[in-house]
């Protein structure tokens, strides 16, 4: 990192801290009272909407997750006034098996969320759930986030009866860093595709900077995840992060720090990124190589392995995602992959790891460049000849994250 990307960390960071206090009711840290009322609003056709489609016998309750469910959403300050930024997440919880009400309601919340996303001016999303899947499932960063910040639209706090295990941070899996760098660094692949096609609008531009930033913040929470420090405020996590003691020698800990940083503002004060095309590539370029330094860390303390390359990992036989049941991952497989997953090796080890081999190879040995290459990460993915690489990568990414 350069010393001018440095300094700027340091100061972002003094100027997201101090933001700390806030109202329980509110959206954001320093909206305006305008933006607060619209989200307000937004909520309220949510509920309705959501009261149309699910009867009332199954709707348990409905949640603000995200963010804006804790208080944390970001601003985007424009001249027509503050606007909201981030995606509004909701969860929604029905009675019986999750699979079943997604077959029920998922097209119909599909459609919801794509008319209020146009009343709200950003994107919402819906994921359903029951009371009684997050008290049996494992601890993990999403149901950790939910139930430490959320705003209630409907229900209140007994829902969470029995779910006291989703609140210990201290405990977080090692495999939820791994996820969270999984899904952001896909997001960096994605950004890659867009610096890299001939039209370069200034849509690609917010897309790819806002991409970055995701990361930036992903790098630091990983490490605290890590360390068993992860906290549901991403102030806090800021705060943790650079008090943050460790033993071992991690010379990369300073730019994690430094780009955590970043991350925090970005979070809070989002932009719509002005750079030109190649100040964003070597952003990237900067980011994208702090990543495998992390990524590499982070999977060897995970799985007990001394990878010390992409290619080293992704040539890796070791069994990436330990710990699951081998049935029930081949179920998972063919609802990843389809049916040609059942014929092919390792259909009883988890999806996620063809996933991860495949994005070590996309992102940081440019698999795509080299035909030998290309063949391997159309194995990992099971993906045909007729399928652009990153497109596949997507569809399958989409459906293990």
């Amino acid at each position: 990192m350069t010393a001018t990307f440095a300094l700027k960390n340091r100061r972002v960071f003094a100027s997201a801290a101090r933001s700390i206090s806030k109202p329980e009711t509110r959206f954001t840290l320093n909206g305006s009272d305008a933006l607060e009322r619209h989200l307000a609003t937004v909520c309220k056709r949510v509920h309705a909407g959501i009261s149309r489609i699910i009867p009332k016998h199954k709707l348990e309750g409905l949640a603000l997750g995200g963010g804006y469910g804790r208080g944390e959403g970001g601003v985007l300050k424009t001249p027509a006034g503050d606007q909201p930024y981030n995606d509004l997440e909701f969860y929604v919880f029905v009675r019986g098996l999750s699979w079943l009400n997604e077959r029920r309601y998922a097209k119909s919340l599909h459609k919801l969320a794509e008319e209020l996303s146009l009343v709200a001016g950003i994107d919402l999303e819906f994921k359903i759930i029951s009371a009684a899947s997050l008290r049996r499932s494992p601890l993990n960063l999403f149901y950790y986030d939910l139930i430490q910040g959320h705003q209630w639209l409907l229900g209140d706090e007994r829902l969470f009866a029995g779910c006291e295990h989703q609140r210990d941070a201290e405990h977080m899996p090692l495999s939820e860093a791994t996820r969270l760098l999984m899904n952001r660094c896909s997001g960096l692949l994605f950004a890659r595709d867009k610096l890299e096609q001939e039209h370069f609008s200034s849509e690609e531009a917010d897309f790819v900077g806002r991409n970055i930033a995701k990361t930036e913040l992903a790098l630091g929470d990983a490490v605290l995840i890590a360390f068993g420090n992860y906290h549901w405020s991403c102030i806090e996590r800021g705060w943790r992060l650079r008090e943050l003691s460790v033993t071992e020698v991690l010379p990369w800990l300073d730019e994690v720090r430094h780009c955590h940083a970043v991350g925090v503002e970005f979070k809070l004060r989002p932009h719509r990124s002005l750079d030109s095309r190649p100040a964003l590539q070597e952003h990237f370029r900067e980011v994208s190589s702090l990543a495998l330094r992390v990524w590499l860390w982070q999977e060897n303390r995970r799985l007990g392995c001394e990878c010390r390359s992409a290619v080293g990992y992704a040539s890796s036989r070791i069994n990436k995602w330990p710990d699951t049941n081998s049935w029930r991952n081949r179920l998972a497989n063919l609802r990843v992959f389809g049916p040609r997953a059942l014929l092919v090796p390792r259909n009883s080890r988890y999806p996620r790891e063809r996933i991860l081999n495949a994005l070590v190879l996309l992102l940081w040995v440019r698999a795509q460049t080299s035909p030998t290459l290309t063949r391997k990460v159309r194995r990992e993915l099971l993906a045909s000849e007729s399928v652009a690489l990153t497109s596949a990568y997507r569809q399958r990414w989409s459906r293990a994250r």
